[in-house]
C-alpha cells in the first residue's frame, strides 16, 4: 500500500470523527433509556447468571448453556461484564456499551472499504448510511441485541484480518487470525455463517482475486498480475497460474465454511424447540414470506417508515400476487447483477452481499413468530449501501459539477436519515412507548398486545392491561403467555370466575380450531378415516362425547382394523361408564396392534377399576416394557402400587412421571402430597414437597384449591406453619367460592392442625387418584 499523503490522513481522521459524532447524536439519548420487557430480562436483569457479573460459574455457563434459544457465549459474557460494571439497576451503562461497539463497527467499515478500494468518499458514504440508518436503531438501542453489534465488530475485524492476509496469502499466522476472529464472531451471533460467502464476493471485487474487474477498485499487489489481459508471451502459463490462484482462493475458504457448519449445528440444537413445524408453516409459505421479506427490507432501506419491534407472521399465507411480484422483482435484479458483473462489479457484489447474508434469517427455517425484523438487516444492508455509493459515484463521473452534486446529495441523505433515526430511537425509551408504536404500525399483533399489557401492569394500569391481554388471546388463543398474563391480571382484580373461564377457553381453543379444520378437510375427502378419527379426538376434548363416538364409528366403518380409533372409542366409552364396551374395544385394539403401549395401559385402567390390581399392574408393566418413557403408564402404575400399600415402589414411577411430564398438574401435585403427608418417614421429603407444591400452584394459576391444600401440607411438614396457615386460607377461599363443601371442611380441619403447629399426616397411606386412560391418539 502506498504511503498516504498527510492531507488524506487528515481527511480520514476527520471522517472518523464525524462518524462518531453522528452515532453519538442519534444514539446518545439511549443512555437515558430504560430496559424493555422484550428479552432484556432474559439476557440481563432477570438472568441469574449474567446479573451476578463475571464469575467462574458465569463463564462456564456462558459456554455450556443456551439462552433465549441461542448459543452465543461471547454475547453472554459481554452482558455479564456490563452487569459487573454497571449492575442491573443502571440500564444507561448497558446502552453505552452498545453505542460504543456500534461506533467501532462504523469506523472499521469505513477504514476497511477505503483500504480495499482506495476510494475515500464512497467508503465514507457507505459508513455514514450504515451508521445512522433507522433500520440500525433496533440493533443499537435494544440492550438484548448486543449480539448484533458485537458480531458486527468481529465481522469487521475478520474483514480487516482477511485484507491483511490477502496481501500475504501464504502466511499461516495471518490466516489463523482470520479463522479465530470469525469463530469469535460466530460465538457472538451465528448469523455470521455467511461471512465466507462475503469473502468470496470481495475476492471478486474490489480485491480482484477471482478475475479482473472494471470500475474503481484497488487490487492487492499479489493479484495485480491476474488481469484479464494476458502477458504478451506465455499465455498458456498465465491461464495455468490464474486457474491455480482461483483454486487457492476457493480452497482457503473451506476451513471457514467448516466453522460455519459447526455453528449451524449448534444453532439448530439451541433453537429446535422454537422452530416452527412444517405443518404450522409449510415450506411454500416460508418461501413466499422470504421473497416478500427481501423486497420489504429493500423498500425499508429507501423508505424507512412504519418500523416496529415485531412484525407478526401471517400463518394464513400471503396474497399470491405479492409473492409472485416479489419473485419477479428479485429475479430481475439478480439477473441484471449477474449480466452486469464485469461492467458494474460493485452492483454484483453489493446485491449478492445483501441477498446472501439474509439467508440464515429470511425465514426458510422459521424460528419464532416474526415475519421479519429490522435487526436482521444490520450487516446485510451494507451490500446495498456499497451498490448505491459506487453506483452513484459512477453515474456522477460525467457531470461537470459532480463533486458538488455528489457531496450535497450525500449530506442531505445523511442528515435526513439522522433525523428519522433520532425519532425512531426515541421509540425505544421504555416498554410502553415501544409497544404502543408497534401496535400503531402493525395489525393482528398478539406479541405487541401482550407486551404492552405487561408494561401497563408494571405501570399499575391493570384494567387497561386486561384489554390488551384479551386482544392478544383472541388473536393467538394457542399462545400460553398472553393467556397466563390474562389469568393473572383477572386474579389481581378479584375476577376469579372470569380467570377460570379464561383458563378453560385457553384449553379448548386449539381443539375448537382443530374441529373447524377437520370439518373443512372432510368436505374435500369425506372418506378419510384419519380425519374422522382426529375430529373425534377434538370433539372428545371439548366434551362433545356423542359426536366423538359417531366420528370414531365412522372411522372404523371406513377402516375396521384401525387400532387407534378402537382405542379412542374405548376411552370415551370408559369415561361414560360403559366399561364392558370399552374393554371390548381395548382388546380389539391390542389384537390389531400387540405392540401398542397405549392399549396395554388402557386395559390396565379397566382392570384396576374392576379391582383386579395385580392384573392391572401386569398390563402397566407390559406398556412400559414396550415404551419405558410412557408417562401415563408410570402414572397409573404409581396409583395402583400406592393403593396396594407399596408406596416406596410407587414413588419411583411418580418421580419418573413428573420427570417426563413436568407440567402435568395432577402428577406434580400427587408427588408433592406423598412427600408431605405419607406416614412412612423414608418417603417424606419436606423441602422437595414444598418445591413441587409451589410448582403445582403455579401450573394451576392459583385457581385450584387442591394444589394450595398440598402446598399448605408441605409447608407444615417443613415446619413453616405461618405459611401453611396462609396457603390453607387461600385454598379454603377457593373451595368455598367453587361450592366444594367437602373439600372446604377438610381444609378447615387441616388448618386447625397448622395453627397448633402440627403437620397433617395421612392415616394408613395417602389415597391416590384413580388410574386414567392415555390420551387420544391419531
Amino acid at each position: 500500500m502506498n504511503q498516504e499523503s498527510p492531507k488524506t490522513v487528515q481527511i480520514v481522521w476527520a471522517v472518523c470523527c464525524l462518524l462518531v459524532v453522528a452515532v453519538a447524536v442519534v444514539f446518545g439519548q439511549t443512555l437515558r433509556h430504560d430496559f424493555v420487557n422484550y428479552d432484556d430480562q432474559a439476557y440481563v436483569y432477570e438472568n441469574p447468571q449474567t446479573s451476578q457479573g463475571l464469575t467462574k460459574e458465569t463463564i462456564t455457563w456462558s459456554f455450556t448453556a443456551y439462552c433465549a434459544g441461542n448459543w452465543h457465549p461471547l454475547t453472554l459474557l459481554s452482558h455479564a461484564l456490563d452487569c459487573q460494571l454497571y449492575g442491573t439497576e443502571h440500564p444507561g451503562g448497558h446502552h453505552l456499551t452498545n453505542v460504543a461497539i456500534h461506533a467501532a463497527v462504523v469506523i472499521l467499515l469505513f477504514l476497511i472499504l477505503w483500504r480495499m478500494t482506495g476510494n475515500l468518499w464512497p467508503s465514507a458514504f457507505v459508513a455514514a448510511v450504515f451508521a445512522i440508518h433507522p433500520l440500525r436503531v433496533e440493533s443499537v438501542a435494544w440492550v438484548a441485541e448486543r449480539k448484533d453489534v458485537l458480531s458486527g465488530l468481529f465481522f469487521m475485524l475478520t474483514l480487516a484480518a482477511y485484507l491483511n492476509y490477502v496481501r500475504h496469502p501464504f502466511s499461516l499466522a495471518r490466516y489463523l487470525l482470520v479463522a479465530v476472529l470469525f469463530a469469535l464472531g460466530l460465538m457472538a451471533k451465528p448469523m455470521l455463517v455467511t461471512l465466507p460467502f462475503v469473502l468470496l464476493l470481495l475476492d471478486y471485487w474490489p480485491l480482484g482475486r477471482l478475475s479482473a474487474t472494471s470500475g474503481t477498485g484497488r487490487m492487492p499487489p499479489d493479484a495485480s498480475a491476474l488481469s484479464d489481459s494476458p502477458p504478451a508471451n506465455g499465455s498458456r502459463l498465465w491461464q495455468r497460474l490464474r486457474f491455480s490462484f482461483s483454486r487457492q482462493v476457493a480452497a482457503e475458504k473451506i476451513p471457514l465454511f467448516a466453522l460455519a457448519a459447526a455453528s449451524c449445528v449448534a444453532t439448530s440444537l439451541a433453537q429446535r424447540e422454537a422452530m416452527a413445524a412444517l405443518d404450522i408453516a409449510p415450506l411454500s409459505m416460508r418461501i413466499g414470506n422470504a421473497l416478500v421479506s427481501y423486497v420489504a427490507y429493500l423498500g425499508q432501506f429507501f423508505y424507512p417508515a412504519g418500523l416496529a419491534v415485531f412484525y407478526p407472521y401471517s400463518y394464513d399465507g400471503l396474497p399470491t400476487w405479492k409473492v409472485v411480484g416479489a419473485a419477479v422483482l428479485l429475479g430481475c435484479i439478480c439477473l441484471a447483477a449477474l449480466l452486469g458483473r464485469r461492467r458494474f462489479p460493485y452492483l454484483f457484489v453489493g446485491w449478492f452481499w445483501y441477498v446472501g447474508m439474509l439467508v440464515p434469517v429470511i425465514g426458510l427455517v422459521q424460528v419464532g413468530g416474526q415475519a421479519m425484523a429490522d435487526r436482521y438487516t444490520y450487516l446485510p444492508q451494507i451490500g446495498l449501501c456499497i451498490a448505491l455509493a459506487w453506483g452513484a459515484a459512477n453515474v456522477a463521473v460525467a457531470w461537470p459539477y459532480r463533486r458538488w452534486a455528489y457531496g450535497a446529495a450525500s449530506v442531505l441523505i445523511v442528515v435526513g436519515l439522522m433525523v428519522c433515526s433520532f425519532r425512531q430511537t426515541m421509540v425505544w425509551r421504555d416498554s410502553l412507548t415501544l409497544w404502543k408504536r408497534a401496535l400503531d404500525c402493525t395489525d393482528e399483533n398478539s406479541v405487541a398486545h401482550n407486551n404492552y399489557g405487561m408494561a401497563l401492569v408494571k405501570d399499575q394500569h391493570v384494567e387497561e392491561a386486561l384489554d390488551q391481554f384479551q386482544q392478544a388471546t383472541s388473536i393467538s388463543p394457542n399462545q400460553a403467555l398472553p393467556v397466563n398474563n390474562l389469568i393473572d391480571a383477572l386474579k389481581s382484580r378479584g375476577k376469579y370466575d372470569e380467570a377460570i373461564a379464561a383458563q378453560e377457553n385457553a384449553r379448548l381453543a386449539p381443539h375448537l380450531a382443530a374441529i373447524a379444520h377437520y370439518r373443512e378437510a372432510m368436505k374435500i375427502d369425506p372418506s378419510s378415516f384419519y380425519v374422522h378419527n382426529n375430529l373425534g379426538n377434538s370433539l372428545a376434548a371439548c366434551g362433545q362425547f356423542a359426536e366423538a363416538i359417531a366420528e370414531y364409528r365412522e372411522a372404523l366403518r371406513l377402516k375396521e382394523d384401525y387400532a387407534s380409533a378402537h382405542n379412542n372409542l374405548a376411552n370415551i366409552l370408559l369415561k361414560l361408564g360403559r366399561i364392558d364396551e370399552a374393554f371390548t374395544e381395548y382388546q380389539r385394539a391390542i389384537e390389531l396392534d400387540p405392540r401398542s403401549a397405549k392399549s396395554h395401559n388402557n386395559i390396565g385402567v379397566i382392570l384396576a377399576k374392576r379391582g383386579q390390581s395385580d392384573a392391572a399392574v401386569a398390563e402397566f408393566q407390559n406398556a412400559l416394557a414396550i415404551d419405558p418413557k410412557f408417562a401415563s403408564a408410570h402414572d397409573n402404575l404409581g396409583v395402583v402400587l400406592t393403593q396396594q400399600g407399596k408406596t416406596a415402589e410407587a414413588m419411583t414411577h411418580w418421580k419418573e412421571m413428573v420427570k417426563l411430564q413436568p407440567t402435568n398438574l395432577r402428577a406434580v401435585n400427587q408427588l408433592a402430597w406423598l412427600m408431605a403427608t405419607c406416614p412412612e418417614p423414608s418417603i417424606r421429603n419436606p423441602a422437595e414437597a414444598v418445591e413441587l407444591a409451589q410448582w403445582a400452584v403455579q401450573l394451576s394459576h392459583s385457581l385450584d384449591p387442591i394444589p394450595l391444600n398440598t402446598l399448605a401440607a408441605a409447608y407444615a411438614r417443613a415446619g413453616q406453619y405461618s405459611k401453611a396457615t396462609q396457603a390453607a386460607k387461600e385454598a379454603l377461599a377457593l373451595a368455598t367460592r367453587q361450592k366444594d363443601q367437602p373439600l372446604a371442611d377438610s381444609i378447615k380441619n387441616k388448618m386447625a392442625l397448622y395453627k397448633a403447629h402440627t403437620p397433617y399426616q395421612e392415616k394408613g397411606g395417602p389415597a391416590p387418584p384413580a388410574p386414567a386412560p392415555s390420551r387420544h391418539g391419531k
